[in-house]
């Protein structure tokens, strides 16, 4: 059985990471941010102005554009989504899910929420 390191490394491998002031380029272009920390941390850290808050646990199911629990920007499967954690692990996990459901332009930002904030890019408390 694969350890964790691993798993996360053969998902990264599938990844074309962003930094964070490449994913705010590209957010600003139109490509989704999703943001998939916890509730308290969002509290506690702030937010991405503009990202959407999407819940790890229902991730696939609102972006997946055949899914009827889909959220309206999931227009297709072309659709350019980031997703954003606190560190840039569990959101590597995540974006190569949604590769594997067919969302080929999903990826995530490297060093997640702390490296964006680190950058002074935007954040609202």
């Amino acid at each position: 059985m694969p350890t964790i390191d691993e798993v996360l490394a053969r998902a990264r491998r599938r990844l074309v990471r962003v930094t964070p002031e490449q994913a705010a380029a590209e957010q600003s272009r139109g490509a989704l941010l999703v943001d998939t920390r916890t509730h308290e941390q969002r509290a506690r850290d702030g937010q991405i102005p503009g990202a959407l808050v999407i819940d790890r646990t229902v991730l696939e199911w609102r972006l997946d554009p055949t899914s009827d629990s889909r959220i309206p920007e999931a227009t297709g499967r072309e659709v350019r989504v980031i997703v954003v954690c606190a560190e840039g692990f569990s959101s590597s996990l995540a974006a190569a899910s949604l590769q594997e459901i067919g969302l080929v332009n999903a990826t995530d930002v490297i060093g997640g929420f702390e490296a964006w904030k680190a950058a002074g890019l935007p954040v609202t408390t």
